[in-house]
């Protein structure tokens, strides 16, 4: 596998639109044909169809994951000036729905193995930072003086949270559960709670989507989802989306513009026809990867617990001097990419927060070793041998690639 490689990218998105290039374009001839731009049966017919997928009873098409997770906490109830618990790891959409919605977010650490929230940490920050008025079912933190009625959980790279650990605080305080699944289409968490398998987006309140590209299921554009099994949630989203309209010019509420395009819709209906297949491959290259790093030391592998079929949005290992393992993957032509490099709690935009240093160490730690290898359904195998040939070289593993 020594042999000269051309770009081996992080993420292919020019293959699997070339794969569909026929389908899409008819779809795309169709709607400036019928003029089919906002709204109507193709919309609609995805959302049925990606409510089902997750299963959910309902979805409700958007114009982007942030305004997924915005609607949603607006539409379950929180507040202006309430507290959302989420994680400080994350991409700054979750943060930007939270705060856009009136609220405030306070940040949880996450566990050291999935860098998702960590349910301990969360039931700390319950039973320390808080204090709980059982007669009122009110939980409000000490130092802010605010009330805190909601979680995030974000299923972050692609593999779900530990829901009942999180579903049981959460009914414990009275909470809202919303989950940020925009990394995690399809992914399933066994409930022992429940005794079966259960899908991203269909555990908490709300479940909150990204169609963004480079997702699993990626719209050619800006879009995204919520699914509930509230049919009340589901229909004050489709007002907040539209203007607040309940129907054609009457405005019962203040909303925004927040719809899914038709073409978009009709793309991502196209799709959705392939992902169970294309998170098959994921998987597939997942356990590839495992096999092919089994027994190194010298880096960290994905962890993916018993009770998780996680979706591989990303595949992210842990290593040392990061930086200079990625310029010389990258002079190796291996694409890579890092998510993300500061944590939120120490982002510029979130210094009035006033967290600092230290506050979350687990993340902060991660954040500084994270490492996305390539992961797309079209990576051939003689691509992945070859990434892994290269790491293996350049972490100095003492170990041959088997090909076999």
């Amino acid at each position: 596998m020594s042999q000269q490689q051309g770009m081996i990218p992080f993420l292919d998105l020019v293959a699997p639109h070339r794969e569909l290039e026929e389908e899409l374009v008819a779809l795309f001839r169709d709607c400036i044909r019928n003029a089919h731009f906002i709204g109507g049966k193709i919309v609609e017919d995805f959302e049925k169809e990606f409510a089902q997928f997750c299963d959910s009873k309902f979805a409700v098409g958007l114009a982007s994951g942030t305004d997924a997770v915005r609607f949603a906490l607006m539409a379950a109830g929180v507040k202006d000036g309430d507290l959302v618990a989420t994680v400080p790891n994350t991409f700054i959409a979750t943060t930007e729905a939270i705060t856009q919605a009136g609220a405030r977010p306070v940040f949880v650490d996450v566990d050291e193995k999935t860098y998702n929230l960590d349910a301990k940490k969360l039931q700390s920050f319950f039973e320390t930072q808080c204090i709980w008025d059982a007669p009122a079912r009110k939980l409000t933190h000490k130092k802010l003086d605010r009330p805190v009625t909601a979680i995030v959980p974000v299923h972050l790279f692609g593999q779900m949270a530990d829901m009942d650990a999180i579903l049981e605080l959460a009914a414990k305080y009275n909470l809202i559960v919303v989950e940020d699944a925009c990394q995690a289409h399809g992914a399933q968490y066994f409930s022992s709670k429940e005794n079966r398998w259960r899908t991203a987006g269909s555990m908490g309140v709300v479940g909150a989507f990204s169609f963004y590209p480079g997702k699993n299921l990626g719209a050619c554009g800006e879009a995204g989802a919520i699914t509930t099994d509230n049919e009340e949630i589901a229909k004050k989203i489709r007002m907040i989306r539209d203007h607040g309209q309940a129907k054609k010019y009457y405005h019962d509420i203040e909303g925004y513009n927040g719809r899914l395009d038709t073409i978009q819709a009709g793309m991502l209906a196209i799709k959705l026809k392939y992902l169970a297949n294309w998170t098959q491959k994921r998987q597939e290259l997942a356990r590839e990867y495992g096999r092919l790093f089994d027994g190194v030391t010298e880096f960290v592998v994905p962890f993916e617990p018993t009770w998780s079929k996680a979706v591989y949005h990303l595949y992210v290992i842990r290593v040392c001097n990061r930086e200079k393992l990625q310029a010389e993957l990258a002079a190796a032509n291996v694409g890579t990419g890092i998510h993300y490099p500061i944590p939120l709690h120490l982002q510029k935009a979130y210094i009035h927060l006033g967290y600092k240093v230290g506050d979350f160490p687990v993340a902060e730690r991660a954040m500084q070793e994270i490492l996305s290898l390539p992961m797309f359904p079209q990576l051939t195998r003689q691509q992945q041998l070859y990434v892994a040939e290269k790491l293996l070289q350049l972490t100095n593993v003492r170990q041959a690639v088997s090909v076999g």
